[in-house]
C-alpha cells in the first residue's frame, strides 16, 4: 500500500498547485448546488447553522452605534442577516445575491426599511458608491480572487464606512476532513480532496490590511452540531449548498469509501449520542480611513511604562488625586 500511496501523492499536489494558480473553485457548480438546494422543498430545514451564525452576525451590527442610510448584504442566501435587521439603525437594505433562486426566497428585513434585491456574482463588480455599511455573512469563502473582493467592497464604501463578515474558517469540519482522507488511504490507497479548502484568521487579517482597511478586528468562534452519523450530517450539507466545489474534487465517492468514513467518524469522534460536527467562523470588521478616525498616540508619548501594569489601580488612583490638588489650587 506504501508503493501505491507514494505513486498518487505527488498528483494530487500537482492538481493543487495547478488550482492554487488559476481557480480554485468551480463557480458554475457552486450556483447549480445553490440553486439545487433553493429548489429542495425542504429547503428550510437546513437552515439551522446559516440562520445561527447570520443571527450573530446581525447582533454585532447592532453593536454599532449609528445610523446607516445604506447597508450591502453581500451573498444574502435566504436572509439569514438581512431578516433581522432592524429599522432603528438602518434606512436602505441591498440584498446581494448569487442565486435567484435563493434571492427570491430571502426573508428580508422588518417594515420601516426600503429594501432591493439584486441578482450579483460575489466575484464581479459592485454597483454601489459610499455604501455606509457592507455585510457578509457564511458567503466569502467560495470566492476566487478574495483580495479582489475586498478591494471592491473598499472601493465601494463611504469613508469611515465599515465590512463587517464572517467566513467558515480552517479547522470547519476538521472530522470530516479527517474521516475521508482516512478512508481514502485505507480503500484507494491515497488521499483526494473531500472538503473545499478555507482561509485561516491571519489570512483574513492580511486581506483587510492589503484592501486598505484599518481599526481591524478579527475574531473566531465556533459551532457545534450533533448528528446521528456523518451520513446525515453529508446530507446536510448537501441541504445547505454547503457541499465541496472545488476544481479538484471527486465527482464520485465509491460507497465502500462511505462507509469506512462512516465508521471512522464514529470511532473517532462520536459518542453514544451520535457524531460531533464543527464549524470554525470567523468574524471581522474593517473601516475605510477617514479623518475623524481615532488616531494612535504618537510613539514615545505614554507616561506608564509596561512594567507598571501590575500596580495599575495604583497608579489611577494617584493620577485622581493629583487631578482633586490640581482643582483645588
Amino acid at each position: 500500500m506504501l508503493a501505491v500511496v507514494a505513486a498518487r501523492w505527488p498528483l494530487v499536489r500537482m492538481s493543487w498547485s495547478r488550482a492554487m494558480s488559476m481557480n480554485i473553485f468551480d463557480r458554475s457548480a457552486k450556483l447549480r448546488q445553490r440553486e439545487r438546494a433553493a429548489h429542495n422543498p425542504d429547503v428550510a430545514l437546513f437552515d439551522y447553522v446559516k440562520d445561527e451564525i447570520g443571527y450573530r452576525l446581525a447582533d454585532r451590527v447592532f453593536d454599532i452605534k449609528r445610523q446607516f442610510r445604506h447597508v450591502v448584504d453581500l451573498g444574502c442566501g435566504r436572509g439569514h442577516v438581512s431578516q433581522h435587521i432592524s429599522a432603528d439603525n438602518v434606512t436602505k437594505l441591498t440584498m446581494c445575491e448569487f442565486s435567484p433562486a435563493l434571492l427570491t426566497q430571502a426573508k428580508g428585513p422588518e417594515e420601516g426599511v426600503e429594501v432591493e434585491r439584486l441578482a450579483l456574482d460575489d466575484e464581479g463588480p459592485l454597483p454601489f458608491k459610499d455604501v455606509d455599511l457592507v455585510v457578509s455573512s457564511l458567503a466569502l469563502h467560495w470566492v476566487n480572487d478574495l483580495p479582489s473582493t475586498f478591494e471592491r467592497v473598499f472601493k465601494s464604501l463611504r469613508p469611515d464606512g465599515a465590512f463587517l463578515g464572517c467566513l467558515f474558517g480552517g479547522d470547519t469540519l476538521f472530522e470530516l476532513r479527517c474521516s475521508l482522507q482516512l478512508a481514502s488511504l485505507e480503500r484507494s490507497g491515497g488521499i483526494a480532496s473531500h472538503v473545499s479548502p478555507m482561509a485561516h484568521v491571519r489570512d483574513v487579517g492580511s486581506l483587510l490590511t492589503r484592501a486598505g482597511f484599518v481599526m481591524q478586528t478579527v475574531d473566531t468562534d465556533e459551532l457545534k452540531v450533533g448528528y446521528p452519523s456523518m451520513l446525515e450530517l453529508m446530507t446536510d450539507l448537501q441541504g445547505m449548498a454547503e457541499n465541496n466545489a472545488a476544481h479538484n474534487r471527486l465527482t464520485h465517492l465509491p460507497r465502500d469509501n462511505i462507509l469506512a468514513a462512516a465508521s471512522i467518524y464514529k470511532e473517532m469522534y462520536g459518542d453514544d449520542k451520535g457524531v460531533p460536527a464543527t464549524f470554525q467562523v470567523i468574524y471581522f470588521l474593517g473601516w475605510k480611513p477617514d479623518p475623524s478616525q481615532p488616531k494612535p498616540l504618537e510613539r514615545g508619548s505614554g507616561e506608564i511604562s509596561i512594567k507598571d501594569l501590575y500596580r495599575l489601580d495604583e497608579i489611577v488612583k494617584e493620577i485622581h488625586k493629583k487631578d482633586d490638588d490640581d482643582r483645588t489650587k
